[in-house]
């Protein structure tokens, strides 16, 4: 399922604004983390989940010098961790890797995308899917129905694309409109072409040792590729998720825990998170509330991983408002030894997972290794 982040409420907040009691905070501050970035990456691959486009030259690339310890750091700022290169990085490996399989076997990986109804934000978020489809030489497929659609219409094209040959991956649109049963369209999209990586089956062996989920949620993994890419380990550190969505928190949490991390998650009904997230090597913020996570929350030379993508009024911005994460960046900066930007940090990572996804299901189909 792919979604597109909820409808842009402007709200007067300033960065680093004096936060009031965290209680106080979290309670309203909570909600569902509705920024539905579905997609997915790639195979993961035992006993850690390892990027399936990433070659071991690449990781060899990092010099000893770039890697990141999240330990103790006197530096002032932290060292930013560009999601846009790495994702251009990425895009580029799979971009030559399809172009391997279409000499190989004549194989051109394919993904299809329905959108129902007209919402501007998910026609714009499909247009960017198809785009970044048509750059590295993947196949996009869409179909557009109206809104007034019935579910057995929607439900017909995806058992098309469910038997399509051409097609590898297959990603609704969210949301949908408020008439049709969302889990029965999601859950009508065959497991073998579930690119998002949310089916049950794919969730269930994300959390059990010793299975192997067909693919893994995309904003996650991006995650977990962006602490892998620039080399910051994993393995024995405290780590804690704040927020347990079923599309970024949870799968986040079992992502970290594959990787050997001891995990903590904190929600709305934690007590005292501030003292929960102090004691983090890792924070990886998933909430959907702007500079939530303060400072003052983080420990010395943590590295923070920052998902939210939120908007604040901003009368200096032609557009009148800014994008913002959850983690108030001009504090956690001066404390975190590697923070990444918003925009710039996950975001750019959700397709590029997306694409990875939609290979790895097209070499999977057609037994190309």
């Amino acid at each position: 399922m792919a979604s597109s982040p909820v409808t842009m409420m402007k709200m007067k907040v300033n960065d680093c604004s004096p936060p009031s009691t965290a209680a106080a905070r979290l309670l309203p501050l909570f909600r569902r983390y509705q920024i539905h970035l579905r997609s997915s990456v790639g195979p993961l691959q035992s006993p850690c989940f390892r990027r399936t486009i990433i070659t071991r030259a690449t990781r060899s690339s990092f010099s000893s010098s770039s890697v990141i310890t999240a330990s103790m750091t006197t530096e002032a700022s932290a060292k930013v961790i560009d999601g846009k290169k790495i994702a251009k990085d990425v895009r580029d490996e799979i971009t030559a890797e399809i172009s391997r399989m279409k000499d190989s076997i004549g194989v051109v990986p394919g993904l299809a995308v329905v959108l129902v109804g007209d919402r501007k934000d998910s026609a714009t978020y499909v247009r960017n899917k198809k785009k970044a489809c048509e750059a590295v030489g993947i196949k996009s497929y869409e179909v557009c129905l109206p809104e007034d659609s019935t579910e057995e219409e929607v439900l017909k094209y995806i058992s098309g694309f469910n038997d399509d040959p051409m097609v590898h991956g297959i990603l609704v649109q969210l949301p949908l409109p408020s008439h049709m049963n969302e889990q029965n369209i999601l859950n009508a999209v065959c497991i073998e072409k579930d690119v998002d990586g949310f089916h049950p089956l794919n969730i269930g062996r994300l959390a059990m040792r010793g299975r192997e989920p067909l693919f893994v949620p995309c904003t996650p993994k991006g995650c977990i590729e962006l602490l892998h890419r620039y080399n910051v380990e994993i393995k024995g550190k405290r780590a804690v998720v704040v927020g347990r969505s079923n599309i970024v928190g949870t799968p986040a949490a079992l992502l970290l825990q594959r990787e050997d991390a001891t995990v903590s998650i904190v929600h709305s009904r934690t007590k005292n998170p501030e003292e929960i997230t102090r004691q983090a090597d890792i924070i990886i913020s998933a909430v959907g509330q702007p500079n939530m996570v303060r400072g003052s929350w983080i420990k010395p030379g943590a590295v923070i991983i920052d998902v939210g993508i939120n908007p604040v009024e901003d009368a200096t911005n032609p557009r009148g408002y800014r994008l913002v994460g959850d983690v108030c960046y001009e504090e956690a900066s001066k404390v975190a030894s590697a923070i990444t930007p918003v925009p710039g940090g996950v975001g750019p990572m959700t397709i590029a997972m997306l694409l990875s996804n939609t290979l790895l299901s097209a070499k999977r189909i057609h037994n190309f290794n």
